[in-house]
């Protein structure tokens, strides 16, 4: 949407970076913007640090990554994108005490933050939809191929792409936030024209409500599929009941992953559209600011989440393994004896009547030819047993 971002009279009805002022001056003391800006640094840092960890990682074995890890390295390129396109723009403004990049420099900020925040919030639904199927249907795994994963990859970007760039081609803008040292998607536009509440529904619907409705309705299912077959699964074998708690360990992580960007997300989501159906004055500055810092750290929780339960996955994964080949070297033992018990039996008697012979063994000596090799078989399993 082209607007004319020339100074206007005061008018409560208008979008905050309209009225006579500069919209680029920050509102906030510098005390807050200082404070702001170390705690963005340090965000950006983590997260940088901790998404080009996991990006390099997945490098080295590139070749053996499986569907769900390709997602998840998508995921961290999207965190990844966050942290070093946006963080920078606002980190430098918070220590500048104002918005130092213009209009251009604003919209450039406000598309980055919202393609690469919409590309995570569609990989995770698409993650959640991945593990829904794989626990709840488990045909689907035989015929999910990569060349699946990238088409779902493609998808992504394409769909992220395409509500990010309307507001670049006139449905819409970016505009500076509130308190004005970051830039944001012109939730405002809703408060000024029918077409603008028609396009802010859009983008609330289909990058915000669809996607997270999928995201509950996955887990829930899968909530539920797993108190239904806990019992049944406990009565397979080993390796089966070792594969199982293997895609809970999986689901697990996509779980806290979806929960931690949720989180992070909401709060800014929430003042958002009171920004845009309700009455935004009401919302006071120096509080607008923190949900928008809070949606900012989401980007660095994720690397933190797959250490963790990759370690904690790992020591289960040993100890599990441990335990496997213990209960299968006994449980092969058991077997073993089982099936020697009649032989074992059938020796004794043979023995024992070759040893002590009566009847026609003792008439015939002939019928025990292998006396010494039967008894010295009969030691040696009873060796064996003790």
């Amino acid at each position: 949407m082209a607007l004319n971002h020339t100074a206007l009279p005061q008018d409560e009805g208008l979008p905050h970076y309209l009225p006579d002022g500069d919209p680029f001056a920050s509102k906030l003391s510098w005390e807050a913007d200082l404070v702001a800006g170390f705690y963005l640094t340090i965000i950006g840092i983590l997260s940088t640090v901790g998404n080009g960890y996991v990006l390099y990682m997945s490098s080295r074995r590139k070749k053996k990554l499986r569907p769900a890890e390709i997602m998840t390295v998508n995921l961290a390129v999207c965190d990844l994108g966050i942290s070093v396109v946006g963080k920078p723009f606002t980190i430098i403004s918070c220590f500048c005490h104002r918005w130092v990049f213009g209009w251009i420099g604003c919209r450039w900020y406000g598309w980055a933050g919202f393609f690469f925040g919409c590309g995570s919030l569609i990989t995770m639904t698409a993650v959640s939809l991945d593990r829904y199927l794989k626990i709840c249907y488990l045909s689907y795994g035989v015929w999910l191929k990569r060349k699946h994963t990238y088409i779902c990859l493609a998808f992504i970007w394409a769909y992220a792409s395409f509500w990010t760039t309307m507001p670049l081609v006139g449905l819409g803008d970016y505009v500076p936030e509130p308190f004005g040292t970051s830039c944001t998607l012109d939730w405002w536009l809703a408060q000024a024209t029918v077409g603008g509440q028609i396009f802010i529904l859009n983008i609330l619907f289909f990058c915000l409500l669809l996607p997270t409705a999928v995201i509950v309705f996955s887990y829930v299912k899968i909530i539920a599929k797993v108190k239904s077959s806990s019992k049944k699964v406990a009565h397979f074998d080993s390796r089966i009941h070792g594969s199982h708690m293997l895609e809970m360990k999986l689901t697990k992580v996509a779980m806290l992953i979806c929960a931690g960007f949720l989180i992070a997300w909401i709060p800014y989501a929430v003042v958002s559209v009171w920004s845009a159906f309700g009455r935004p004055a009401s919302i006071p500055i120096q509080l607008s600011v923190v949900p928008t810092l809070l949606a900012k750290s989401s980007a660095m929780y994720n690397p933190i989440i797959y250490q963790v339960i990759d370690y904690k996955l790992a020591c289960c994964q040993t100890g599990g393994l441990r335990a496997t080949k213990k209960k299968s070297l006994e449980n092969f033992r058991d077997e073993e004896r089982e099936r020697e018990k009649p032989v074992m039996r059938e020796k004794h008697r043979s023995a024992a009547s070759c040893m002590f012979p009566t009847g026609d063994r003792a008439r015939n000596p002939g019928m025990c030819p292998d006396l010494e090799s039967n008894c010295d078989l009969l030691v040696h399993r009873l060796t064996l047993n003790h």
